[in-house]
């Protein structure tokens, strides 16, 4: 072998190639790049929807006591072994109430969003797909009622229907509707126009059909997850309804009631108020958090 030669030497072939995504994995430990992926604040935010699921479903599970037990020689008791978020103005455990505050909480944060979507959609399909004159009429409607903060809304309506936790429901959700059908109404002018709707009517569909089949679905697919963002609104306005006398009454186990009776004793008992408050914001960030992670991925702008 003379001195100026280069050897080269080939790697041998076993016949088994690792794909690119178990190649950049296989190596340990972690690179930094792979331990980005894992998104820490993402993970906590579906951990604690995970235990508000469990405090829905399960509260049981959570907690031993009961909400409504009420015990004077217990009153104002701060956070101990015993009673972990303390206790308040009439004995009862602060955590036992919280956990089951989430049902009412959650629920109503669902209901409300279903009611504003459900009437918000079939408002916008008919005002994309009707004649001029009536979108004209109903967008001005709605851009009169988009001028006023959904929570004052909602307040007007629920004036006129009374207090209570089923009328605050049915606020919140009517106080949303315009916002989801001015959304509704813009994708549906956009699908209307796409290719594959005009070839579905020149293939003689009924229009019933074009609608249901192809306008319909296309239309509400990105409403329906700027919808799972607004969850957390619904809860964080029904919790502020509920402050205000709107919503729950006491002494139903409720977020929103719990901080509206807290803020008598805030002086001495700063943990009625801060137990709730700091649920209703780590439940609403959690949620948009979600909500935002699922509009990245739909929009492709998460791998």
């Amino acid at each position: 072998m003379s001195t100026g030669s280069t050897v080269q030497l080939e790697a041998p072939d076993f016949g088994v190639a690792l794909e690119p995504s178990i190649a950049r994995t296989a190596g340990f430990p972690l690179r930094l790049a792979d331990w980005r992926k894992l998104r820490p604040g993402l993970a906590l935010a579906a951990l604690f929807i995970l235990f508000l699921i469990v405090a829905t479903l399960q509260p049981s599970l959570l907690t031993s006591g009961d909400p409504l037990a009420a015990s004077a020689r217990e009153a104002f008791r701060a956070p101990s072994a015993a009673h972990w978020l303390g206790t308040d103005e009439n004995g009862r455990d602060v955590w036992t109430r919280l956990i089951y505050g989430v049902q009412p909480s959650l629920l109503m944060g669902l209901a409300a969003t279903a009611i504003g979507l459900s009437i918000g959609i079939a408002v916008g399909l008919f005002a994309g797909l009707g004649h001029r004159i009536v979108d004209n009429f109903l967008m001005r409607l709605i851009d009169v009622l988009l001028a006023f903060p959904d929570l004052l809304l909602a307040l007007v309506i629920i004036t006129f229907w009374g207090q209570g936790l089923v009328n605050a429901v049915i606020a919140v959700g009517v106080a949303s509707v315009p916002r989801y059908a001015r959304m509704v109404r813009a994708q549906t002018h956009i699908v209307r126009n796409a290719q594959y709707v005009e070839a579905a009517v020149t293939l003689g569909l009924r229009r019933s059909t074009v609608i249901l089949r192809h306008v319909l679905p296309n239309a509400i697919k990105p409403i329906l997850i700027l919808a799972t963002i607004g969850i957390g609104g619904k809860i964080a306005a029904g919790a502020a309804l509920s402050f205000l006398g709107f919503g729950a009454p006491p002494p139903s186990p409720e977020w929103g009631s719990m901080l509206s009776v807290g803020r008598n004793f805030l002086s001495n008992a700063w943990w009625l108020v801060a137990a709730p408050g700091v649920a209703v914001t780590l439940t609403v960030v959690s949620i948009t958090a979600l909500g935002r992670e699922l509009l990245l991925r739909s929009e492709g702008k998460r791998a």
